[in-house]
């Protein structure tokens, strides 16, 4: 009864779509239209992507020491290697560039040797007063020397801030509005103004200049992705529109297809720019996966248009019939695609969230265009040529499908001996796949800007920040003794990490007091004995420089402190070992009953962020899986029939993460996209080929055998061209300079290549090995919704090529 309901749906839409043929591309126009007006509000993301949701401990945590002690990610830094900066001329005008950046309303302050400061006592040893380490331009050599030997020597405040005593690198740091550095205000300064002044010190002085910090990096990977769209679109394009014309040999045909796609790319920026998303690295893939994903769609409906027209001739019966035969079939298909996409929304993650509503929402769209566009166009046109349908007849193509069929009527074993092995292989692979928690790995690795992140890990060991926030539960305590000497513990402790960077914080300034009150001499820099601790403390509470050097390192109340380290790019174990060793450390140096701390950063936060996405797109596999498996019960009513259907689905997954393992790809938010989407994709072709299958067994009288057979021969074309056309348009990723995006390029395309192979040739397989289980008459013959309209309900009985 629901499957007549189906085919009277289908065949009432079709007349309304042929019908209403010039309304509709009218209506189609007139949304084009009104989608592109909301372009003007797509926004490049300006802010890191926070997969954790807003109430996660961690970010939690993490957004209240941002409102304690403000953006931690708000400076730039440039650094020079070269003896060459300290000749006079040289080291003047790097001093100059410093000056010029201080300049700018976005900086809120440089720090540099332009403008170093240095701790002196008062005359009267009242307090602490800080005054110029130079006072103008430097007029020779012999003064270079003398600032260079204090700078290094007597100045170890500044080691590994300003600089690197064993390398004598120096560097120059750039604090931004903190108010603008999440804003497009940045990227306004970092690829116009700072560039400009980079290059033109650059030029002036033949020394090279290595930018980083956390703004830059964010600027410069929002840059690449930006271009990487164009080419995207255009590669996917290009890739799809040749090897669907390489099939069809038709430029009509090939210009529709294309004019679907494009429309649907610009229904895609204009569905982002409507929901007021913002494109990431994620958000910026949809457009070319609406191309990879809307030509297949394109393929059945002009293969189907040419098989009827190359069958009786007449349009207007073959259109009719490309929209009730093949409607139904392609909504189911991309109905199962946008739910390996939607399931993105559960993850809680708001990139993944809205990756996953768009992605969807646009798949589904992509349906509607070719649905509409494709037969309406058509109508409009002459009957296509003879040459235009030579490409039904290939003979590579029944080479290809004659060869799988020999291997399912002859080597049944050997599909399954096979198929074992394949599995066995890839749960070792699985067991080697490890989880990558790296900021920087996605990044494009021969980019300037990556190496130039190596230079400063290298260097200043590191550019990802962790921050320890301590508590001290009382006004003031940070400046007792006995949580300063607890402090200074943890901070050796940290220095003795080679993955860490030396601490910053409140302990380096009370040494400093400490060697500013011994009248600079460097070695008393280390924190006051406790007959020194109460006037030389009490000197640097009265001194107002000292009061405006604390707030960056102690909040307002004296109760809070902040201890900020920088981490190399490590993997994720040693990152998790690093911070189990922090935690430990704090719980011996700090007793919980007295002071409160915890570790925070973008390093920890990223870190966290990867392992719950890696659990919840676990999850949303999982629910993938069980979506599609309730579809396909709805489907065809049999616990059998969606086992059969799941088993040549899953084993490409699992086969894809035993290569993965062996690879040595890594679990990331990246990668771990693959399987939904794939899963998503490649069961499409199960569906197509179980309802020819049904199908084939009505005609064939309930006979199991020539009804697989059949079913090969006819969708095995089908499947194989749209196979193809998903391949080689996923591939279109790996040019991408993105890690993360080349690996999803290639997995997916590598998993749906598997798929395509399982649904042909082990689905078949199993359907006849198991033929006595499930030739079940009353679940196959009635289903709740007829995917293929059989063509012996309406007199033809040709068999329908899906």
């Amino acid at each position: 009864m629901v499957a007549k309901l189906t085919q009277g749906f289908w065949a009432k839409t079709a007349r309304i779509i042929l019908r209403n043929r010039v309304l509709i591309l009218l209506g189609i126009a007139a949304l084009t239209v009104a989608l592109s007006t909301q372009w003007e509000h797509m926004r490049f993301s300006n802010s890191e992507a926070n997969l954790l949701p807003d109430d996660h401990p961690e970010n939690v945590r993490y957004q209240e020491f941002l409102s304690q002690f403000g953006e931690e990610g708000n400076t730039i830094v440039l650094a020079v290697r070269d003896p060459a900066l300290f000749e006079p001329e040289t080291f003047n005008r790097w001093n100059v560039l410093s000056k010029q950046l201080e300049a700018f309303p976005e900086v809120d302050f440089v720090l540099s040797t332009e403008n170093l400061q240095r701790l002196v006592k008062s005359p009267g040893n009242e307090e602490f007063l800080l005054e110029p380490w130079i006072t103008g331009p430097v007029e020779n050599k012999a003064a270079v020397d003398s600032l260079r030997r204090m700078l290094f020597e007597e100045l170890p405040f500044y080691d590994k801030l300003l600089y690197n005593r064993e390398s004598q690198t120096l560097r120059t740091v750039v604090y931004l509005d903190k108010d603008l550095v999440n804003t497009s205000v940045r990227k306004d300064f970092v690829l116009q103004d700072l560039t400009s002044l980079i290059r033109e010190f650059e030029k002036e002085t033949a020394l090279e200049v290595h930018t980083s910090g956390m703004p830059y990096i964010r600027t410069m990977n929002a840059q690449n992705i930006i271009d990487e769209i164009g080419k995207f679109i255009f590669a996917a394009l290009a890739v799809t529109s040749l090897i669907f014309f390489f099939f069809f040999r038709s430029v009509r045909a090939t210009l529709i297809s294309v004019c679907v796609v494009v429309i649907g790319v610009m229904w895609a920026f204009g569905t982002l720019g409507l929901l007021r998303y913002e494109i990431t690295v994620l958000t910026a893939l949809i457009p070319p996966v609406i191309i990879v994903i809307g030509i297949p769609n394109c393929i059945f409906l002009i293969n189907k248009y040419q098989q009827e027209v190359n069958k009786h001739g007449n349009q207007a019966l073959s259109l009719q019939r490309v929209i009730t035969k093949i409607g139904n079939a392609t909504l189911m298909t991309n109905v199962t695609t946008a739910s390996g996409f939607a399931t993105f929304i559960i993850t809680d993650s708001k990139l993944l969230t809205e990756f996953g509503i768009v992605a969807s929402l646009n798949i589904l769209g992509i349906f509607v265009l070719s649905l509409l566009i494709i037969p309406i166009l058509y109508s409009f046109m002459p009957l296509p040529k003879t040459k235009h349908l030579k490409h039904l007849n290939k003979r590579w193509i029944d080479t290809f499908v004659n060869w799988m069929e020999r291997i399912v009527r002859n080597h049944r074993i050997a599909v399954y001996f096979v198929s074992v092995a394949l599995l066995v292989a890839s749960i070792i692979g699985m067991y080697q796949i490890e989880i990558s928690g790296s900021v920087i790995e996605d990044m494009p690795k021969n980019s300037d800007f990556v190496k130039d992140i190596r230079f400063f890990e290298s260097e200043f060991d590191g550019i990802m920040p962790i921050e320890v926030v301590i508590n001290t539960n009382q006004r003031n305590g940070v400046l007792k003794p006995a949580t300063l000497r607890r402090m200074d513990q943890l901070d050796a402790h940290i220095e003795e990490v080679p993955e860490l960077s030396r601490p910053v914080s409140v302990v380096n300034l009370v040494k400093y007091s400490k060697q500013a009150f011994y009248n600079g001499i460097p070695k008393y820099y280390q924190l006051p004995t406790s007959q020194e601790s109460n006037f030389i403390l009490n000197m640097a509470r009265k001194s107002r420089e000292n009061s405006n050097l604390l707030k960056s390192f102690v909040d307002s109340t004296g109760q809070i402190a902040r201890m900020t380290t920088y981490m190399r790019d490590v993997k994720t174990d040693r990152m998790e070992a690093i911070e189990k060793g922090l935690l430990e450390e704090i719980a011996k140096v700090f007793p919980p009953e007295r002071y409160t701390v915890y570790l925070t950063g973008k390093a920890l936060l990223f870190l966290k962020g990867t392992k719950y996405l890696v659990r919840n797109l676990l999850m949303s596999l999982g629910l993938a899986i069980g979506l599609i498996a309730l579809l396909m019960a709805y489907l065809f009513r049999s616990f059998r029939m969606i086992l059969i259907s799941l088993i040549p689905n899953l084993l490409p997954l699992l086969i894809t993460a035993g290569v993965m393992g062996f690879a040595g790809v890594p679990i990331k938010p990246s990668t771990i996209l693959v399987f939904s989407i794939a899963f998503g994709i490649s069961v499409d072709d199960t569906i197509h080929f179980l309802a020819k299958y049904r199908q084939e067994l009505v005609a064939h009288r309930w006979k199991i055998r020539p009804s697989v057979y059949a079913s090969l021969r006819e969708t095995g074309v089908s499947m194989f061209y749209t196979s193809i056309v998903l391949f080689f348009g996923f591939s279109v990723f790996i040019i991408s300079s993105f890690g993360g995006t080349v690996a999803l390029g290639a997995l997916v395309s590598a998993t749906l290549l598997f798929a395509m192979l399982a649904n042909l040739i082990l689905l078949p397989s199993l359907l006849l090995s198991l033929e006595r289980n499930i030739a079940d008459k009353k679940i196959l013959k009635e289903p709740q919704i007829d995917i293929l309209a059989g063509e012996e309900e309406e007199g033809d009985d040709a068999a329908t090529n899906s």
